[in-house]
C-alpha cells in the first residue's frame, strides 16, 4: 500500500505529465501559418477591397474548418488604399513577418506594379486577385506572380464586340484617367476601334485620379456629338462623369467601361436614374449561374460579413483557394509554394483556374452588365435584352 508521501509524489508526477501533455497538445494546435491579403480597404475603392478581403477570409475560414491542415491558417489583411506607395509599404510590412508564406493582392494595377518587385525579391508568391494591367503577368514576373482574373485586354474585347458589333455604335469619345490603368484602357479601346471599319474616334481626353469636375471636358465632347463615351478608369471618377454628362445635356449618351466601374458605388454616386443604361463588362459570371455560386453566397451570409462581396470577391475567394490547394500539396514553404501554385488546377467558384506559361489564368469568363432600374444586371437578363428598354 502506498504511503501518503508516495501517493502525493505519484499524484504530483501525474499532474505534471498531464500538464506537459496538455501544453504540448495546445502548442501543436496553436501552430499558425499566415497568408496575406492586400487591397484597398479605405478610400474611394474600399467597397471592392473589403468585399474581396471578406471573400478571401471566407475561403480560409472554411479551410480551417475542413480538417485538411494540421495548423491554423491566419489571414493578415493590409490596406493599400489604391496607392502605389501605400501598397509597397503594406507589402514590406507583411513580408517582415516570417510566418507569411504567400499573399494575394491587388485591385489597382499601379499598386500591383509597385509591389511585384518586393514579392519577387522576397521569393514569396503573390496571386493577383483583381488588378488587370496587361504586363503584370509576364515571363519576367513568372513564376512568383500569378493572376486569377482576366487582363484588361481580355475585358475590353467582349465589350467592344457588344457595343460596336452588336449595337452598332460608331462615333466614340474616350475619357481615361492618367494612371497606367487608364492609359492601357485607352490603348486597348483604340485598338478595338482600329480593327473595325466605319469606327471613328472623335475625341480623347485624360483626367486625374481624384478629379471631381469634368464639365469643361464634357461640354467640349457634347459639341462633337459622339454616339457613345468610353471611360477608362474606376468607380468614383466614372460615376461623377456619368452624373455630369447628365448635367451638360448628355444624359442620353451611352457611357461604357470595363470592371473598374462595376460596383454599386457607381450607381449610388451617379444616382440610379442617371446611371440607367450604363454598360460595362466584368470578369466571371453571376454567381447564381455558377455551379458553386449558391454555396458561396450562403456561406458568405452565414459568416455574417456586413459588406457585399463585390465584383471581385469571387476572384479573391478563388485566389485564396489556389494558395490553399498549393499549401495542402507542399506545406508552408514559400519556395515550394511558388512552383506548386503554377501547377494548380482548381475547380473553383468561377470554374477551372489554371495558369499559362506566364502565370495568367486560362479562365477568361466575362459578363456584359447594364444598369437596369438602379441595379447592375446581366444584359441577357435585362429589360434591354427583352426589348422593353433600348440602349
Amino acid at each position: 500500500m502506498l504511503s501518503k508521501k508516495s501517493l502525493l509524489i505519484f499524484l504530483l508526477s501525474l499532474i505534471l505529465i498531464l500538464a506537459f501533455a496538455f501544453c504540448m497538445n495546445v502548442g501543436a494546435k496553436e501552430k499558425v501559418v499566415k497568408i496575406g491579403f492586400i487591397g484597398p480597404l479605405t478610400g474611394p475603392n474600399a467597397a471592392q477591397g473589403v468585399g474581396a478581403k471578406n471573400s478571401f477570409d471566407l475561403a480560409v475560414k472554411l479551410a480551417n474548418k475542413s480538417g485538411d491542415f494540421d495548423y491554423k491558417i491566419e489571414v493578415v489583411a493590409m490596406d493599400d488604399a489604391s496607392n502605389p506607395g501605400t501598397g509597397a509599404s503594406a507589402a514590406m510590412k507583411l513580408l517582415s513577418d516570417p510566418d507569411v508564406v504567400a499573399a494575394s493582392g491587388h485591385w489597382n494595377s499601379p499598386v500591383a506594379n509597385a509591389t511585384i518587385p518586393i514579392f519577387k525579391d522576397a521569393e514569396v508568391p503573390l496571386v493577383i486577385w483583381g488588378a488587370i494591367g496587361e504586363s503584370l503577368t509576364s515571363a519576367e514576373n513568372y513564376p512568383t506572380i500569378t493572376r486569377v482574373c482576366p487582363t484588361l485586354k481580355q475585358e475590353n474585347i467582349p465589350l467592344a464586340k457588344f457595343v460596336m458589333d452588336d449595337l452598332g455604335y460608331k462615333k466614340w469619345s474616350i475619357i481615361s484617367d492618367t494612371s497606367t490603368y487608364g492609359k492601357n484602357n485607352t490603348s486597348a479601346w483604340t485598338s478595338e476601334l482600329k480593327q473595325r471599319s466605319g469606327m471613328k474616334l472623335i475625341s480623347l481626353d485624360e483626367v486625374q485620379v481624384g478629379q471631381t469636375d469634368f464639365k469643361a471636358i464634357l461640354s467640349k465632347i457634347k459639341s462633337l456629338n459622339p454616339d457613345a463615351v468610353y471611360f477608362g478608369g474606376v468607380v468614383m471618377e466614372g460615376a461623377l462623369i456619368r452624373r455630369q454628362m447628365n448635367d451638360v445635356g448628355m444624359g442620353d449618351t451611352l457611357l461604357v467601361g470595363i470592371s473598374g466601374i462595376a460596383d454599386d458605388k457607381f450607381i449610388e454616386v451617379a444616382t440610379p436614374e442617371v446611371a440607367e443604361g450604363t454598360v460595362c463588362t466584368t470578369p466571371g459570371k453571376a454567381l447564381d449561374k455558377l455551379a458553386k455560386g449558391q454555396e458561396f453566397m450562403e456561406n458568405y451570409k452565414k459568416i455574417g460579413y456586413k459588406e457585399p462581396y463585390g465584383a471581385y470577391g469571387p476572384y479573391a475567394y478563388d485566389a485564396a483557394n489556389v494558395i490553399l490547394m498549393a499549401l495542402k500539396e507542399v506545406g508552408p514553404d514559400s519556395a515550394k509554394l511558388i512552383e506548386a501554385i503554377t501547377k494548380v488546377n482548381l475547380d473553383g467558384l468561377l470554374g477551372v483556374t489554371s495558369f499559362n506559361e506566364i502565370g495568367q489564368t486560362n479562365n477568361t469568363l466575362s459578363t456584359i452588365l447594364v444598369v437596369d432600374d438602379g441595379v447592375w444586371v446581366d444584359y441577357n437578363d435585362s429589360q434591354y435584352k427583352s426589348g422593353k428598354k433600348s440602349l
